[in-house]
């Protein structure tokens, strides 16, 4: 049996020269071809780019809103001094407790009179005794979210001297549902995006196949490896996720500073907005590094069914 020659190199650096050398040769002929592709490849992480922009932002703009997040106590009675700092103590042990105020009858009485300025006959016969004494809590970061809420309530209620306790559970169960359906839709076409973006970095790779065919069967034939023979396929692959991903960010970072800036204060997202906040670089080198990942898997997907010699 004939002993299978192997193409050598004389080097490392010299074999990746070769393999980059004959990547970027297939790319310019096949151009045409290859920067639709980059196009496609740019077009699809851009459009999960914008989502993640978004969703970062509507995270943002929850994370102020639950801020105002705000559990109150009511007492069954005013508390003497021993007694308050008794249940301020139990409070204050509580996994989510960030802060804690105690509103006297008398606070209250005034708090009434302050929103109701302008209408005082409302307040006729309305004394201090009337309204109960309370405990204004405001929560940790992490225990804002409705379930998180419902729970430090439930703990709330078992503390004696409790009468009752309020807060906004429609409202934060309805913020929480919201920013959970907007990560699934986020994640979900972003999905099925990356899925097609493989695709068709798969099916150019298979079209640089077929149209080198003959060449690549007579470099096996000559003792060609197949890793000599895949690995400017691989690496043609790795630079069209890198331009597409690059280019990506390029249209998101324009796209941003001309258009979604000033979106925010245009739709009065929050109050105090002063624009909506760019990806974090985090994010930007996940989306570069998901791009040359989509056309690394996409050319290796490809090469693994069509060069079986």
């Amino acid at each position: 049996m004939a002993t299978r020659q192997r193409v050598s190199n004389p080097s490392v650096f010299g074999r990746l020269r070769y393999f980059i050398g004959r990547a970027v040769l297939n790319i310019k002929q096949n151009i045409f071809i290859n920067l639709v592709t980059m196009l496609t490849i740019a077009i699809g992480l851009l459009i999960i780019a914008v989502f993640l922009l978004l969703l970062v932002n509507l995270e943002g703009v929850a994370h102020e809103w639950t801020r105002q997040v705000q559990v109150t106590v009511y007492l069954e009675k005013e508390p003497a001094s021993q007694e308050l700092s008794q249940i301020v103590s139990r409070i204050k042990s509580l996994q989510y407790t960030d802060s804690v105020n105690f509103i006297t009858k008398e606070d209250a009485l005034k708090r009434f009179r302050a929103r109701l300025r302008g209408q005082e006959s409302l307040m006729e016969g309305v004394t201090a005794d009337l309204l109960p004494a309370s405990i204004e809590i405001t929560l940790k970061k992490g225990g804002r979210d409705s379930e998180s809420v419902e729970s430090f309530v439930s703990r709330l209620k078992q503390i004696p001297g409790v009468s009752e306790v309020q807060y906004g559970e429609e409202w934060v169960r309805k913020l929480t549902t919201f920013m959970q359906l907007a990560r699934f839709v986020v994640t979900l076409i972003g999905g099925f995006l990356l899925i097609s973006v493989l695709f068709i970095v798969s099916n150019t790779i298979k079209l640089t196949i077929y149209a080198r065919k003959d060449e690549l069967e007579i470099l096996s034939l000559v003792g060609a490896t197949r890793f000599f023979i895949k690995a400017p396929f691989l690496i043609e692959g790795i630079i069209q996720g890198f331009v597409g991903s690059l280019l990506a960010l390029i249209l998101l970072s324009a796209s941003y500073y001309t258009f979604l800036y000033n979106a925010a204060d245009f739709l009065r997202l929050t109050p105090t907005s002063s624009g909506l906040q760019f990806l974090p670089l985090s994010y930007l080198a996940v989306i570069l590094f998901a791009g040359i990942l989509l056309g690394f898997i996409g050319s290796l997907a490809s090469l693994k069914r069509f060069i079986t010699f």
